[in-house]
């Protein structure tokens, strides 16, 4: 199945604008709508999915501003990134600690603007998970759902450190909703009415996470023809959430340090010191204790950040959630795609229940969403569901180091136990490999560094087991 392109809308007055910013998106692979104005934009974001927002601050009718705290207001975590001519740069800024993604001032550099669309574009792919329903559905008031004994555990400590400056490491396997746990901290702390600034430090390519964290002056590199604060300076008096915190290098850990121990720092190309305040949350998807013992984590970074853990427990560890998720994920599917189904057999949730869930909370939201989309009946059956969890036994856990491979024992005696023991391997190996693929966001890079072999000999064993192309995904290097 083709990948959907990513939906971009481009608002801004003039023609000639609009139309630059079109070819060179749509050149990338973008599917481009525009709007000349405030007005038009929300009107096609009530009509269509827009994954990026790229808006002139400047526009007759409905300014940036009014649209940006309207999509702030209406529609939570779309990137909106904001275009500025040289005299406004202030007021952008002021943007960007109100909700927006980035700005880009004009004339802009098309290098610079192609890097913050895709890293846009790849933050709304990592945070894709959306386990929030109204605080009346939920245990607790932090629009988390869930009242299994290891979520109230998890309530229970956001109760005593919410409103506390300390820092905060979150901790948990991919697709848990540890970005749900940091927006929670902050908006149950003082620093509410204050900016909260999200980094994905797995969506910046490594040679720029020091401007982006800190900043840079006028002239620092080439590009550089403004000067522009980083993530601590927008988040001053506020909330600064570093998520996939173990994907940052050592020499850039030693930058952090030294951020947090002095709370100062300067821009790259600067040479004065910048005062911040910031509460620093942190999550990672990593054992940063395994990776201190491999070297590639500093030890004195992880007790600086680690102040408080916040676990996150896998949705193998609380099946007691699984039917509050799934009504859930119904109601939201049944609005966005325009369906009337009510309800999940006893029969379908029974084996939701059993099933492991190795990618969590996302991979419970994409079965739901295929239920929907698929279903021609007002209830969720057991051949509804996909093939996987339909008519198989309970999935493994998610990837281990472990040396035993089940045999199936309704397999026809006329395979002979060669032939048994050989599909056996074959189904271990495609299920250790898309775990460890789920685990990574389907990095095939990381994926080979968790299995412990080299990218290429998993490139390899994927072409021989036809995992390139299985359901149609995309797997990233």
């Amino acid at each position: 199945m083709k990948k959907e392109p990513i939906q971009v809308l481009v608002v801004d007055d003039e023609p000639n604008m609009r139309k630059v910013l079109r070819v060179l998106l749509e050149h990338d692979g973008y599917e481009v709508h525009t709007a000349q104005d405030g007005l038009v934009a929300l009107s096609l974001l009530s009509e269509n999915h827009i994954d990026i927002v790229i808006s002139d601050l400047k526009m007759p009718r409905l300014d940036g501003m009014a649209l940006l705290r309207r999509i702030v207001e209406d529609h939570e975590g779309l990137p909106v990134i904001i275009l500025t001519a040289h005299g406004t740069v202030d007021t952008a800024v002021e943007a960007v600690k109100l909700g927006a993604f980035d700005y880009v001032t004009k004339p802009f550099d098309r290098k610079e603007m192609r890097q913050i669309v895709a890293k846009a574009a790849r933050t709304q792919e990592l945070a894709r998970v959306d386990a929030s329903v109204d605080r009346d559905s939920t245990t607790g008031r932090y629009s988390i759902i869930g009242r299994s004994q290891p979520m109230r555990q998890v309530f229970e400590i956001l109760d005593r450190v919410a409103d506390t400056p300390s820092t905060v490491l979150i901790t948990g396997e991919s697709g848990t909703g540890k970005e749900l746990v940091a927006r929670a901290l902050h908006e149950n702390s003082g620093r509410r009415g204050n900016p909260y600034i999200r980094v994905n430090c797995a969506a910046i390519p490594p040679g720029l996470i020091e401007s982006e964290l800190f900043g840079y002056e006028k002239g620092a590199f080439t590009g550089a023809d403004t000067a522009k604060p980083g993530r601590f300076e927008l988040a001053h008096n506020g909330t600064l959430f570093l998520d996939e915190i173990g994907e940052i290098s050592l020499e850039m850990q030693v930058k952090l340090l030294r951020a947090l121990q002095e709370g100062e720092f300067e821009r790259v190309g600067g040479i004065s010191t910048t005062k911040v305040d910031v509460r620093l949350v942190t999550a990672t998807n990593q054992d940063l204790r395994r990776r201190i013992s491999e070297g590639l984590f500093r030890e004195d970074l992880f007790y600086r950040l680690n102040v408080v853990n916040i676990h996150l427990p896998a949705l193998r560890e609380r099946p007691g959630d699984i039917e509050l998720l799934v009504e859930h994920f119904l109601s939201k599917y049944n609005i966005r795609l325009n369906k009337k189904v009510q309800l999940v057999s006893a029969a379908a949730l029974e084996l939701l229940q059993r099933h492991c869930w190795p990618g969590n909370i996302r991979e419970l939201e994409n079965v739901i969403e295929r239920c929907v989309l698929f279903c021609d009946t007002e209830a969720v059956q057991p051949p509804d569901l996909p093939p996987d969890l339909y008519g198989h036994p309970r999935s493994e856990p998610p990837f281990r180091e472990t040396g035993e491979i089940p045999l199936h024992t309704g397999d026809s005696v006329e395979r002979g136990l060669k032939g048994q023991i050989k599909a056996a391997t074959a189904n271990l190996e495609r299920q250790l490999i898309n775990r460890a693929l789920d685990q990574t966001g389907r990095n095939v890079t990381r994926a080979a560094r968790l299995l412990k072999i080299s990218r290429k000999s998993l490139q390899t064993k994927m072409k021989d087991l036809g995992l390139r192309e299985e359901g149609g995904v995309e797997i990233k290097g």
